[in-house]
């Protein structure tokens, strides 16, 4: 493009690129100026729903008038290429100055090899300075709301300061008009996470106080030279933005003004509710503060929080001479409270540099995890899914402990290049602070590995003075030597079963079976190839009926309980098998209990428990038994989106919502969330809302034909007719696998008749789904209907509770 004319434009240089454009530095020839020019990328120009968004940024823009907003001059067209013209700003952004120095700090020379992970080398800019800034921007911000436009995309490279102290508000590219068509793609969200609201990092509905609160992290990030919510991951992020606090930043630079800490603090709270609830109370408090005076309300506010530490400071002093004595009753008679009831064992890193052995330090990670989990006085052992999200991190032990929700963590690294192996943790304490509690090496023949678990699981027990039980201790005490070929196959064979392809799952039963072949009696290997067998009855690409491959996981998994009927993955596997596959209800559950019962810290069995529990109309239980194995496995997208099934299932739809959008904030093609969401929005009659996420999932199963079955259905007569044609098409396929959806394509088409035809194949199928079907909102308009009454007669459920 650089050389050449556009209409009146002379196109001088690239200036930069992002995901809405590419913009060039140009000089318009009519009016003798220098603009910037921002083109519509040409891979998506014939995108109309991009196309759209582009020209609702520059009319959004083009609206404002307002020395601290860029100005657009013109939007127009060129060889069916869209462009904006718009002012040309010269100066730095906010993200440069504040992490490489800029012409208001000494420049450092430190912050060239720092990644934007959320902490920032720059000096603090001067207070006056700062306040400046932040009140052109309040200004600039305050426009746009005034005309109805929410920005939705604040951040410090948004912002641009000109050499002159000018601050220029960039690009509306976000920018939503209210009443207008929400115009992102279903299932994501726009903006940068770290400046995103609580709203607007789960999907929901924001307004003109998102805004304010990227403001806050704007000005958080001002004045500290970091962001208040951090991370290495998106989803730790959005964690930290959820459910944790900033520091305040009084704490983080002591000088600043403490109505300024307040300004902050307000800006920040994660209801909008509590926020200010306008720009313009924000302008007033950060104009009086710039001019020496405390706001009247940040007083009052002042003035309550020192009210409450005089009084906390009084009912201290009267009960000090108490809380003594009985610290001291207690020192006499009892040993010292337990302190720490909550471990993340982090991913044990592999010192050899050799990629091919990181599945043993994968492997040593997860038996750690598990020998701790079966600890009955741990309260929790955080699950691999969320730990595995720090494998590679700069964050400090505090930081992972406070994301993970946890008190103590234990690193460990592992050496293994043949035999002896050498493996060293340490148990942290990591709250307030890091306190390195213990820490040990060991250098043993690999068949001594499962004695080296027992052994750290008594240390830990030992160091935060935990008892083991009886059964835990006769447990550890009787961990014997293994065979290593065997335990090296096994932990191969976990590492590609849990990837869950056709391809890893093939691999995974090859090592499983070496892993026997080096030891018959290993009963985890069976384990191990029942849970494939598990996995190959529900993939649609499977050569095995899922009757044959169930058969094979139910005598697999009898192999292992005879080996050793102690092992919970074991009872695990049965518990599964009975409930989705033998519909056998009692011994479902008893299988399930006794599985947690071994291991109380199993995220993925309290999950499976959860989904039992609703298919038994016990959605109390079931929701329980969600948020459980979310505070083992936090960041895990699909138990979040598991507990937005539970919740729907209990006809809570909009709590159901946030939770699959949680579960897509971390895995945007989860096809579970993507099909709960649209299922969601059915309820509601959001019928344009649901199609289009129809589309989005047969795009994602790659079902392109099906799609235009879709568009023709609708363009014949609308949605129930689209939906109807979908059936046709996939009942054509008489595959049995897909039994249940073509059911419910025709619920939606209202062929009853139809839809209890494939219900009963299902039904002769035993398809997975079919335990659901007295709880499943999805069957409601069948369920007076005799031939439904029967099914369900026959599922043979128990009596509800």
């Amino acid at each position: 493009m650089v050389g050449k004319t556009i209409s009146h434009y002379k196109i001088l240089e690239k200036i930069g690129e992002g995901g809405m454009g590419v913009v060039y530095k140009a000089e318009d020839t009519k009016l003798d100026r220098i603009v910037a020019l921002k083109f519509l990328p040409a891979h998506i120009s014939l995108n109309e729903e991009e196309k759209t968004r582009f020209i609702h940024e520059a009319r959004a823009a083009a609206a404002l008038n307002h020395l601290n907003i860029v100005t657009i001059h013109e939007i127009n067209e060129f060889e069916g290429q869209t462009y904006i013209a718009m002012e040309q700003v010269e100066g730095q952004t906010l993200k440069e100055i504040i992490c490489r120095g800029g012409p208001m700090w000494p420049p450092s020379d430190k912050n060239e090899s720092n990644k934007d992970k959320g902490r920032h080398t720059g000096l603090p800019l001067p207070m006056d300075q700062i306040l400046d800034i932040a009140i052109q921007i309040t200004e600039g911000l305050g426009k746009a709301h005034g005309k109805e436009i929410i920005h939705r995309d604040i951040k410090s490279a948004n912002i641009m300061v000109t050499g002159d102290g000018v601050v220029k508000i960039l690009d509306f590219g976000l920018a939503k008009l209210r009443g207008q068509t929400r115009l992102t793609k279903t299932g994501t969200t726009m903006g940068t996470v770290a400046y995103m609201s609580p709203e607007q990092a789960v999907g929901e509905t924001v307004d003109h106080r998102t805004d304010i609160w990227s403001l806050g992290v704007l000005f958080y990030e001002i004045l500290t030279g970091q962001l208040p919510f951090r991370g290495e991951y998106d989803q730790a992020i959005i964690y930290s933005i959820m459910n944790e606090d900033p520091e305040p930043v009084i704490e983080v630079r002591p000088e600043i003004p403490i109505s300024l800490d307040q300004v902050i603090a307000r800006t920040l709270e994660k209801s909008p509710g509590k926020r200010y609830q306008s720009i313009d109370e924000l302008l007033a408090d950060l104009s009086s503060i710039s001019e020496g005076i405390v706001p009247e309300e940040i007083k009052a506010r002042l003035r309550k929080t020192k009210l409450r530490k005089r009084k906390t400071t009084i009912m201290y002093a009267l009960s000090a001479a108490l809380i003594i004595t009985a610290v001291i009753v207690l020192g006499l008679f009892s040993g010292s409270s337990q302190t720490i009831d909550s471990i993340a064992v982090l991913p044990v890193k592999n010192l050899t540099g050799d990629p091919g052995q990181e599945y043993f330090a994968e492997g040593v990670t997860d038996e750690l995890i598990g020998q701790l989990g079966q600890i009955s006085g741990l309260r929790r052992v955080i699950s691999r899914t969320s730990v595995m999200h720090y494998k590679k991190t700069d964050k400090s032990l505090s930081e992972i402990a406070r994301d993970l929700n946890v008190d103590a963590v234990v690193e460990g690294t592992v050496y293994q290049a043949g035999d002896p192996v050498r493996i060293r943790f340490q148990l942290i304490d990591a709250l307030p602070e890091e306190r390195n509690l213990w820490g040990h090496t060991y250098t043993r023949p690999k068949a001594d590995i499962l004695m080296i678990y027992s052994e750290v699981t008594r240390a830990v027990a030992d160091k935060i003075q935990l008892k083991l039980t009886s059964k835990e201790d006769k447990r550890l005490a009787e961990t014997g030597k293994i065979n290593p070929e065997a335990y090296d196959a096994y932990l191969k064979g976990s590492l590609h079963w849990k990837k869950l392809t056709p391809a890893d799952l093939d691999l995974a039963l090859r090592y499983f079976e070496l892993a026997l072949k080096k030891d018959p009696s290993y009963a985890p290997a069976y384990s191990g190839i029942a849970f494939v067998w598990m996995a190959r009855a529900t993939s649609t690409a499977a050569a095995e009926l899922p009757h044959d491959a169930i058969d094979k996981a139910r005598k697999a998994a009898a192999q292992s309980l005879k080996l050793d009927n102690t092992h919970s993955q074991t009872h695990f596997a049965l518990a599964g098998i009975a409930t989705w596959y033998d519909w056998d209800w009692d011994t479902a559950e008893k299988e399930f209990l006794l599985a947690l019962k071994l291991n109380p810290n199993d995220a993925d069995a309290h999950v499976f428990y959860g989904l039992y529990l609703t298919a038994m109309k016990r959605l109390e239980e079931a929701t329980e038994q969600m948020k459980l194995a979310l505070e083992l496995d936090p960041l895990n997208f699909m138990y979040l989106t598991y507990y937005g099934v539970a919740l729907y299932r209990s006809r809570m739809y909009d709590e159901a919502l946030i939770q699959y959008q949680k579960g897509l904030a971390l895995a945007p093609e989860f096809l579970n969330a993507l099909s709960g969401i649209k299922a969601i929005y059915y309820h509601k009659g959001m019928f344009k809302e649901s199609l289009e996420l129809q589309k989005k999932i047969f795009t994602v199963r790659g079902q392109h034909d099906l799609i235009e079955v879709l568009e023709q259905g609708m363009a014949e007569g609308g949605y129930n007719t689209a939906i109807g044609r979908i059936a046709d098409a996939m009942a054509k396929e008489a595959n049995p696998a897909f039994a249940m959806k073509i059911a419910r394509y025709y619920v939606i088409a209202g062929e009853h008749e139809l839809a209890l035809d494939w219900l009963e194949k299902a039904y002769e199928e035993r398809l997975q789904n079919m335990i659901y079907l007295r709880v499943n909102p999805k069957w409601d308009p069948l369920r007076h209907h005799p031939r439904f009454k029967t099914l369900v007669k026959k599922m043979n459920y128990p009596e509800e509770k």
